[in-house]
């Protein structure tokens, strides 16, 4: 019978590619693997992140981008990038704490989407 392995790719949908080349790339530090017209995948371990072009009419969800649905990224220092991501006025969904990965904090990306940040073992 065929099963499920685990997760291999995870892809968020947004209206700006540049934008999301800017954020994920240049903002936090994610490597450009591969772009195309109508995505950029980014090099993250241990699971490849791609931004790519909506599917559907992203406007209709707005305020709900991502309901559901918990996309939490490693972190060499999460205390750090809190404080920086803050400082630039980015909208923080929730503060530090302790958790079940360590220290880890919430913040809404440019396009709506809630990003959660934990600090690697």
């Amino acid at each position: 019978m065929p099963k499920l392995i685990g997760p291999d790719f995870i892809g968020i949908q947004a209206d700006d590619l540049d934008a999301a080349r800017s954020f994920y790339g240049d903002r936090l530090g994610l490597p450009l693997l591969q772009q195309t017209s109508d995505a950029m995948v980014f090099d993250s371990k241990p699971i490849p992140f791609a931004v790519r072009k909506p599917l559907m009419d992203l406007s209709a969800a707005e305020g709900k981008l991502g309901w559901g649905i918990a996309l939490w990224f490693a972190c060499d220092d999460a205390e750090a990038l809190h404080k920086e991501l803050q400082a630039e006025g980015l909208p923080i969904v929730f503060p530090p704490k302790d958790g079940p990965f360590g220290r880890y904090f919430a913040f809404r990306d440019p396009f709506g989407y809630t990003i959660t940040v934990h600090t690697a073992a």
